[in-house]
């Protein structure tokens, strides 16, 4: 098992997850996070950090879908470990309850550490 990063993320990108990875295994999209499943370890810190609920078990039903864009991401993505507190974007609150987001999802790089 791991854990995933859904559409629930894109566009609110909190970054309150892997501030408490410990093995930093997020990778910084421009609108959304992802994990590297090969490198999670399953100890599931992150899944109750994140306010909005994007973090889940690859055992979900649903998450299915996420497991292969979460890998191909955090393939060309930079590692992020830090928590950049102005790098939220300002409009994350209106994001939140928006279903059916991954029309949204920009496929350019974060910054990264």
């Amino acid at each position: 098992m791991t854990y995933i990063v859904n559409e629930k993320c894109i566009k609110c990108k909190l970054m309150d997850c892997m501030e408490v990875c410990p093995v930093d295994c997020f990778y910084e999209g421009e609108n959304m996070l992802v994990i590297k499943p090969d490198e999670c370890i399953d100890c599931g810190v992150c899944e109750p950090e994140c306010p909005v609920d994007a973090i889940e078990p690859d055992t979900n039903e649903e998450a299915n879908k996420w497991i292969e864009m979460n890998k191909k991401y955090s393939e060309i993505w930079p590692n992020i470990t830090k928590k950049r507190v102005n790098d939220v974007p300002a409009d994350q609150e209106k994001w939140r309850n928006v279903k059916n987001k991954l029309k949204y999802l920009s496929e350019k790089p974060g910054k990264g550490d």
